[in-house]
């Protein structure tokens, strides 16, 4: 989350008085994270989240958000949207589209242990499951296409090497057979920082806006990558027995989704990996933003590219 559209108390004062929410008490912006610009807002009647969407338009929006309503709805502890008083998710502030959702309670992990990463992996195996009732339709704006258009918009800024390690994760990816593979809805971008915890106890997910339909493998192998490999490179086995096994009790894996696992956390890292190229690359102008260093994925993708770890371990540590 950053700040790149700046609020005014009477603009905030305005946008509230749509909600049953009480008067407003106080508000500060978050600089955490990429993508839009978030506040914490505090008012006579609770403690939440304001959000302004700076690429997501008006029409984009019902998706995302009637979808948190439906976990929240199902028990899934996620962000959940407040409505307004004319029964909508949002609204416009300052030209941009924006909701409030209810702060959860906890705080994200920087190093989850086996304990958290176990929880982790049961809920999201709850949240793939309570997602399969959900109606709403929206394609990954994030999967291939996307990759090979962002590939031309870097060319010029990268050095041999790196576009040569591009064009060919994205020859190999392209004629990847995935059709098999269990799909539904998935929220795509589970880093830590969109996880929060009371201890060993997960309390919510948040930052659904990329979610979409896909293959349910890519949320765990988003996971993997960033729960489970250390900022030196170092992959922590027993930390991804315990999320994967979690999971698996709850959605047992198919064959198909074995075979193809390795491919697909090269897919992950690749994703993140050219997103963040971009983000550093071409840096977006804001009053408190925050990038990401694309180089820790250009080396999980590495090592990818030479060994992963089974979807399922099943041996000792």
């Amino acid at each position: 989350m950053s700040v790149y559209t700046r609020v005014q108390a009477a603009d905030l004062e305005d946008f509230l008085a749509g909600y049953s929410v009480g008067e407003l008490e106080g508000f500060e912006g978050i600089s955490a994270g990429i993508t839009n610009t978030n506040y914490f807002v505090d008012t006579g009647s609770g403690r939440w989240v304001l959000t302004l969407f700076e690429k997501l338009s008006d029409a984009e929006l019902p998706f995302y958000l009637d979808l948190m309503d439906h976990l929240a709805g199902q028990g899934v502890p996620s962000a959940h949207p407040v409505a307004r008083r004319d029964g909508r998710f949002h609204a416009r502030l300052n030209g941009k589209p924006a909701a409030l959702v209810h702060r959860l309670r906890g705080a994200s992990v920087d190093a989850p242990d086996a304990r958290q990463c176990a929880a982790m992996g049961a809920v999201v195996a709850e949240m793939h499951k309570a997602a399969d009732s959900f109606g709403g339709q929206n394609a990954n704006v994030r999967g291939l296409d996307w990759m090979q258009r962002t590939r031309r918009e870097l060319a010029e800024r990268l050095d041999t090497e790196d576009l040569a390690l591009l064009d060919d994760e994205l020859a190999f990816q392209q004629a990847a057979a995935r059709q098999s593979l269990p799909r539904g809805v998935i929220h795509a971008d589970l880093f830590r920082d969109n996880v929060l915890f009371e201890g060993h106890h997960v309390s919510g997910l948040i930052d659904f806006y990329y979610a979409c339909q896909d293959i349910l493998l890519f949320d765990l192998a988003v996971i993997c990558n960033d729960w489970c490999i250390d900022d030196q490179g170092r992959f922590d086995p027993a930390a991804w027995q315990a999320l994967s096994a979690a999971y698996a009790r709850r959605r047992p894996y198919s064959a198909d989704e074995h075979d193809a696992w390795p491919g697909v956390l090269r897919l992950a890292a690749l994703r993140f990996w050219l997103s963040r190229l971009q983000d550093w690359l071409f840096p977006r102008d804001g009053d408190d933003t925050h990038q990401k260093d694309p180089a820790p994925l250009k080396e999980i993708l590495l090592a990818h590219r030479e060994r992963t770890p089974a979807l399922l371990p099943t041996g000792p540590a």
